[in-house]
């Protein structure tokens, strides 16, 4: 929300721009003008998208980012139209980084480390932040005053921790696809029935609103199916499902903060990207962290059956795991006292603070 930038100029107040995405997908949207320089945006015609034409075009001029395709980029590049509001909005946005005296990210350096490095050295950019993953900074503060601080869009169940105190250790699989997610009633359909011929435990999380144009309902024959098995819930503590030692694995549309809640709590991924962001966040989880496996945006049953056995019997599941694990550990380091993201938001707080004293 950039449009703050000239209000604090004017007023003589550090403007720090916080960004609420991974680094990333930023230094995507970053270069956003480099796609249209290149001819590669707006998208000459629809049937470039559809045919996988686009979709596998490699984009390796990015700083820091190897073999990503089109189709890895934030979603909002997929427009054949010049005057795309959205795309244009964050052309308009990503144009005034320089504007602000710093940036701040929701990440840690060790998660994104060659990407952070070859940006500050190749682009000129403010003072850059890594503050994350915040709620593991929120650990660092006493619970008096932390436990009125939430972002929940909707209300949480908490019975669904007391469905997963009666499972085994690393037994269930979550699938929660966030606050915005959509999608059509095949694939639900598809995806529950992948869940049940899993013949896996899971917690689905099924907001009243994830079906595109009406209510999320399934089939009475899946319910007796995954009796005992399988729980649906409207909405959940996230952080708290994630840390139960029950928790195998994530189901995730890839948004920004599941990803990060997912890597500090040691958990691997499936992955269903939707928009936005989330695809970046999605190849990087599939490709250089080490910790999740991608469904196609066309879900099928067999699909979804096969990912999820993989994932909690496979050998594959078995190294994700790992993976996942080490970079819990390496979270940890970051958000404890000593740790870079610790470090840089008592220097954020410094710099406001000794501001303040300038001034008064």
């Amino acid at each position: 929300m950039t449009f703050a930038l000239q209000a604090a100029k004017e007023f003589g107040i550090p403007h720090m721009l916080y960004w609420p995405i991974g680094f990333c997908a930023f230094t995507c949207l970053l270069h956003f003008p480099s796609l249209i320089q290149r001819g590669l945006v707006p998208v000459k015609d629809e049937s470039y998208l559809t045919n996988g034409y686009m979709d596998n075009t490699l984009v390796d001029w990015i700083p820091g980012i190897k073999d990503i395709r089109f189709r890895d980029l934030p979603s909002n590049v997929r427009t054949t139209d010049p005057n795309d509001v959205l795309f244009n909005f964050l052309l308009s946005e990503t144009g005034r980084t320089n504007d602000a005296t710093a940036l701040i990210f929701n990440t840690f350096d060790a998660l994104e480390m060659e990407v952070l490095d070859a940006v500050k050295s190749e682009v000129p950019l403010p003072t850059i932040y890594t503050v994350g993953p915040l709620h593991s900074l929120l650990h660092q503060i006493p619970l008096v005053e932390s436990q009125s601080l939430g972002s929940n869009l909707w209300i949480e169940d908490v019975k669904c921790l007391e469905w997963l105190d009666s499972k085994e250790a690393n037994s269930v699989v979550y699938v929660n696809f966030g606050s915005i997610t959509v999608m059509t009633t095949q694939q639900l359909v598809e995806f529950a029935w992948g869940l049940a011929n899993s013949k896996h435990n899971f917690l689905w999380i099924i907001r009243p609103d994830l079906v595109v144009g009406e209510s999320a309902t399934l089939p009475p024959e899946f319910a007796e199916e995954i009796k005992e098995r399988g729980l649906l819930a409207g909405w959940c503590p996230q952080k708290d499902v994630l840390n139960h030692a029950s928790i195998a694995g994530f189901l995730t549309h890839c948004g920004w903060n599941s990803t990060l809640e997912s890597l500090s709590s040691g958990v691997p991924l499936i992955c269903w990207p939707f928009f936005a962001d989330q695809q970046t966040n999605c190849r990087f989880s599939c490709k250089y962290w080490g910790v999740g496996m991608e469904i196609d945006s066309n879900v099928k049953r067999d699909e979804v059956e096969r990912l999820v056995r993989e994932l909690m019997v496979g050998e594959k599941g078995k190294k994700m795991k790992q993976r996942a694990m080490e970079w819990k550990q390496k979270a940890t380091e970051a958000t404890s006292p000593g740790g870079s993201s610790h470090a840089n938001i008592n220097k954020i707080v410094s710099k406001i603070l000794a501001n303040k004293i300038t001034h008064n």
